[in-house]
């Protein structure tokens, strides 16, 4: 039997491992992608430590990964859209059975030599995108994409906030100054992220901890406060923080995930400015290919978004790095 390496988590005792396993083969209707690079994500860390839990489980054990990109090798019978060698990307997950089931997490996913998906979940990317630029766009890049587009329907001109500038925070600086916010206003307690913020086009980078916040936010914006918040790191005490900077009308959006209760402290004032606190999660087909386009014309470049490249062997260390935020890293990328 031929075996290639994969990233496996049970999912009974969270044990986690580089081993050995069958080589996947497409059935009808999927293509088997040689994978060329995969992500690291706060979600694959949260799956071993336990914090997340697969809602639809295909079996005990699955392999990682929901970034990912590569090169067509075989598809399945009845495909006929894809061809062996094509360079693609891999959507984060599929709907099944009317389910939107997610790669990595509920079905095996790209921390792999080879990884198989469903035809319809493949798209191809420019020749000039590199792989380890192309795997980061199905989450770190179209999950704040979606949320500043589509759930907080940002406008131009407008003031935004950003709370935590790591690997989707970062992102979405740069994409709220694509879509024209401004003034784009980070909060984050590293000095090291702030920095990077400001290199990605923040107008301000303001500490967590910094007592006067809510009044520096409102003194750069006039006195109105935001327009919108994104809180993309997932802690109760930042969402609150989020929603005291909000001015009338203002929109507070939830992308980091956690299982923590959300406070609003002044119920009467949340009410009589119409403030709105908007749940997000990830992103729809439609963001990824939006974005694959915006790179074909040379409107964005994620080359400073990949902050190191370990093999797959290494993914156990990967993860270490971004449990402990060693060098503070935007992505790190896996390589088969």
């Amino acid at each position: 039997m031929v075996t290639v390496l994969a990233g496996r988590l049970d999912a009974r005792t969270r044990a986690f491992s580089v081993e050995e396993v069958p080589t996947p083969r497409p059935g009808p209707g999927e293509v088997l992608v040689k994978v060329e690079a995969a992500g690291v994500c706060l979600s694959d860390v949260h799956l071993i430590d336990g914090t997340l839990t697969p809602l639809y489980p295909q079996g005990d054990t699955v392999t990682l990964g929901h970034e990912v990109a590569g090169v067509v090798a075989e598809p399945g019978a009845g495909v006929t859209r894809w061809r062996p060698g094509q360079r693609v990307l891999l959507q984060a997950g599929e709907e099944r059975d009317g389910v939107v089931w997610t790669r990595g997490v509920d079905y095996d996913g790209g921390w792999a030599e080879y990884a198989v998906a469903a035809g319809p979940t493949l798209v191809e990317i420019p020749d000039e995108l590199p792989f380890e630029q192309a795997a980061i766009i199905p989450d770190a890049v179209s999950t704040p994409w979606a949320a500043i587009t589509a759930t907080a329907r940002t406008e131009p001109a407008r003031p935004a906030g950003v709370w935590g500038a790591g690997g989707l925070g970062v992102h979405g600086v740069q994409l709220l100054r694509l879509v024209g916010a401004a003034p784009i206003i980070v909060v984050d307690p590293l000095a090291e992220a702030r920095e990077r913020a400001l290199a990605f086009g923040a107008d301000l980078a303001l500490s967590s901890d910094d007592p006067e916040l809510p009044a520096r936010v409102r003194g750069e914006t006039g006195g109105d406060g935001l327009a919108f918040a994104f809180d993309f790191a997932g802690v109760p005490a930042v969402r609150e923080q989020a929603a005291r900077c909000l001015g009338p009308g203002g929109r507070l959006v939830l992308v980091g995930l956690t299982d923590r209760p959300l406070t609003i402290s002044d119920g009467t004032a949340f009410s009589y400015f119409q403030q709105q606190v908007l749940g997000h999660y990830g992103s729809s087909d439609e963001h990824v290919t939006q974005l694959v386009e915006l790179v074909r014309r040379h409107r964005l470049d994620f080359s400073r978004s990949v902050s190191g490249v370990l093999p797959l062997a290494e993914a156990g260390e990967a993860v270490g790095r971004l449990l402990r935020k060693e060098g503070s890293p935007v992505r790190l990328i896996l390589r088969p």
